[in-house]
């Protein structure tokens, strides 16, 4: 590992190591007991004694939560292309994204299971409901902030506007619908999460939310914390997966500017 990387991991690697080791010294001196708080050395067990259990649920999420995700990328970017085409289509629709985004999940998520009943697809529509309209307020803010003098530049050899749109409106917009998509990748999990709690089953394969509720229901409060620590871990790695796609394809799309 180079130096740059080590300095990046080392400083929050030790920072938990240390909140975990103060966390079951404290838990350990004051005899919490244990269905109120774990320690930490139980919920470690309890990942390993539960790590197919787990293992499997978490393969679930993060299939279903890619589904939500890729579902938001591509829908997020086509509203908000056609919201950025007229401004009164923009002030007739806009503030219904907006209304989806500030309805908690929790309140509709038994309404997905009436629309699309239980399984994968009402899970997926939870994740795809939390995580698009990052990606369509991003995406918008960048396809409307394009350089007003590349935008006179293409009116002065009369471009239409649908080559306007792909030449210059979309290739300006592509860093902010990046981080649009970071921002959605963590919400995608939690929706999926959300999702399912009201609409899986542990029959159908269900995911880390089925076995939260399963544990908590035995009873289990260091399983249910080793599935939270799942959920956790699966939320850092799908923002680092979209980061690091992120950089990879800022990179091309530099190397492409440059040799033009």
């Amino acid at each position: 590992m180079s130096p740059v990387r080590l300095q990046t991991w080392l400083p929050p690697l030790l920072s938990l190591l240390g909140i975990a080791l103060a966390l079951e010294i404290g838990l350990r001196l004051s005899g919490t007991p244990a269905y109120l708080l774990p320690r930490p050395s139980a919920v470690i067990v309890a990942l390993l004694a539960s790590s197919a259990e787990l293992g499997r649920a978490t393969l679930q999420t993060a299939l279903t939560a890619s589904a939500g995700l890729l579902a938001s990328a591509l829908l997020g970017g086509l509203a908000a292309i056609a919201l950025c085409s007229h401004p009164w289509i923009r002030r007739a629709f806009y503030p219904y994204a907006v209304f989806f985004q500030t309805v908690p999940i929790v309140a509709i998520a038994p309404m997905l299971v009436v629309w699309f009943g239980y399984g994968p697809r009402a899970v997926i529509a939870s994740a795809f409901i939390v995580s698009v309209f990052p990606v369509i307020a991003n995406t918008l803010s960048g396809l409307l902030s394009s350089d007003p003098a590349l935008r006179d530049l293409f009116r002065i050899y009369r471009a239409g506007r649908l080559a306007t749109l792909v030449k210059l409106q979309i290739p300006g917009a592509l860093p902010q619908f990046l981080t649009g998509l970071r921002i959605a990748s963590g919400l995608a999990v939690i929706g999926t999460i959300v999702g399912e709690f009201v609409a899986d089953s542990w029959e159908n394969g269900g995911g880390i939310g089925t076995a939260v509720e399963i544990a908590i229901k035995e009873q289990k409060t260091d399983k249910v914390f080793a599935a939270v620590l799942m959920a956790s871990l699966l939320g850092l790695a799908f923002f680092a997966l979209v980061s690091l796609f992120s950089r990879l394809a800022m990179r091309r799309w530099r190397l492409a500017e440059t040799r033009e």
